[in-house]
């Protein structure tokens, strides 16, 4: 079965193309490609990707979302070498998103206290004391089945072929309705890669008045041998009118990032140029950013002008609180939205054997309304929630760091703790990419600035702005 409705979640960039399918009569097999009259889009994907260097293994776990008017279609999925398919948890990436919530510190505070003047503007993330509210193809005889099966509930054929035209045939003799030009399928076959055909009955997900579906498949993990962590968007592009948004969760021995004008660091260096005064200031407690971001801001500080000049120039400007926006060519910048080295005690949050958030203590405990109604009164619990306030301020002057989800969603966390390593970096970041950003796939590569290794992390939201 396939999800009944789409979670309301950053989605990611997904290695499929997804093809739209006429609807074939009653007694013929599913025709999954695009055909006449059928519209079936991508609007959004996420991927989950791991990665190990040493054993050249690649896997991700993709769902794509879908929408449109075909009542049976299908997706493509080229990989470097013939993978292993396994199916994943349906709510894999809900949880996924649960556990990369960002963190904001907090600051205890009485409800029972007279309402302290209102903190200074711009400390969002954090604030300033204790008190109030923290502020926040040949033919097709070269055309090869090598696998067919089920995994979950999508029958899948793994196949190869030698030369495009073949491989174009035989999607027509098997009524397989390919929309895209042979040129796509070539630019594969000519670096030999392999080829997951998968079945969608769009019946199985969220019809809409107008006739139309809309839904996501259950994940799938693919997984192979591969000298270099790559993904393959230039597919995808076949299923896309004019944009689609990705969001990746990467898992590999390092923080990653994109090539070139790809890269997050655009926004991520800006973004922490502008909050390194509240953290001078001390004001968080310890002089320092967290997630050793004055280290990476320090090995950087030569190529920061030509960094910040670059992003000008392609017209990346970033509004703190708010997704970036499309330059003049349409192209938005991709945005880093969680990265951390995970610890032993990353997976006892996911086996609930540890707390998925601080607890934000109550000055106010013990006490009711009723106790500060006599002014005599109020004065001795005024002076009892006073003394608690400034020793929460000496022991925690940084705050304490919460976040907040369903206690039902988090026991459901424990789907992830057989896929994240302690050890290992993950890195969850965001971009949005036109047609004419997908004529190549993507690579991914270790974050850096020229020798400079990118390493710090990002768990907590940052103040809103410089003080």
């Amino acid at each position: 079965m396939f999800p009944r409705r789409c979670f309301d979640l950053a989605a990611a960039v997904l290695a499929v193309a997804l093809l739209v399918a006429l609807a074939p009569p009653a007694d013929s097999a599913c025709c999954y490609f695009s055909a006449k009259d059928k519209d079936m889009l991508q609007p959004a994907q996420k991927v989950f990707i791991t990665w190990d260097p040493e054993e050249q293994v690649e896997s991700f776990t993709v769902q794509p979302k879908f929408e449109g008017n075909a009542v049976d279609f299908g997706m493509v999925i080229p990989t470097p070498a013939q993978p292993k398919l396994a199916e994943m948890p349906r709510d894999f990436f809900k949880s996924l998103a649960l556990f990369t919530i960002l963190k904001k510190r907090e600051y205890p505070y009485s409800k029972l206290l007279p309402p302290l003047p209102a903190a200074p503007a711009g400390a969002g993330g954090g604030g300033g004391g204790f008190g109030g509210r923290g502020v926040a193809k040949d033919g097709r005889a070269t055309v090869r089945v090598l696998e067919t099966g089920v995994v979950g509930s999508l029958d899948y054929k793994i196949i190869e072929a030698d030369r495009a035209d073949g491989l174009f045939d035989w999607l027509k003799d098997n009524k397989y309705h390919y929309a895209g030009d042979e040129a796509t399928l070539d630019f594969y076959i000519k670096k030999k890669w392999f080829f997951t055909v998968m079945k969608i009955d769009a019946m199985q997900m969220k019809r809409n008045a107008d006739g139309t579906f809309a839904g996501e498949v259950t994940p799938t993990r693919f997984q192979f041998v591969t000298k270099e962590l790559i993904y393959p968007l230039k597919i995808t592009q076949l299923s896309v009118k004019d944009k689609t948004e990705a969001l990746f969760y990467v898992q590999a021995p390092y923080k990653v990032d994109l090539q070139g004008d790809n890269t997050y660091q655009y926004q991520w260096v800006p973004m922490l140029q502008n909050v390194r005064g509240w953290y001078a200031k001390g004001i968080f407690g310890k002089n320092e950013m967290p997630g050793k971001a004055d280290e990476w801001l320090d090995a950087i500080k030569d190529q920061v002008p030509s960094l910040t000049a670059r992003g000008r120039e392609l017209g990346f400007n970033f509004q703190w609180g708010q997704r970036p926006t499309p330059n003049k060519d349409g192209r938005t910048a991709t945005t880093l939205e969680w990265a951390k080295r995970l610890t032993a005690e990353d997976i006892k949050v996911l086996n609930g054997q540890a707390a998925y958030s601080e607890k934000l203590p109550d000055p106010d405990e013990g006490f009711t309304e009723k106790d500060v109604q006599d002014p005599k009164q109020a004065q001795e619990v005024f002076k009892v929630i006073h003394e608690r306030l400034a020793r929460f301020q000496k022991e925690r002057p940084g705050g304490y760091l919460v976040r907040e989800a369903p206690e039902k969603d988090l026991k459901e966390m424990k789907i992830l703790a057989g896929h994240m390593k302690p050890g290992q970096f993950v890195t969850k970041f965001r971009k949005t990419f036109t047609k004419g950003e997908m004529n190549d796939d993507l690579l991914i590569i270790p974050a850096k600035l020229g020798k400079a290794v990118d390493s710090s992390e990002y768990e907590e939201i940052l103040p809103s702005s410089p003080p």
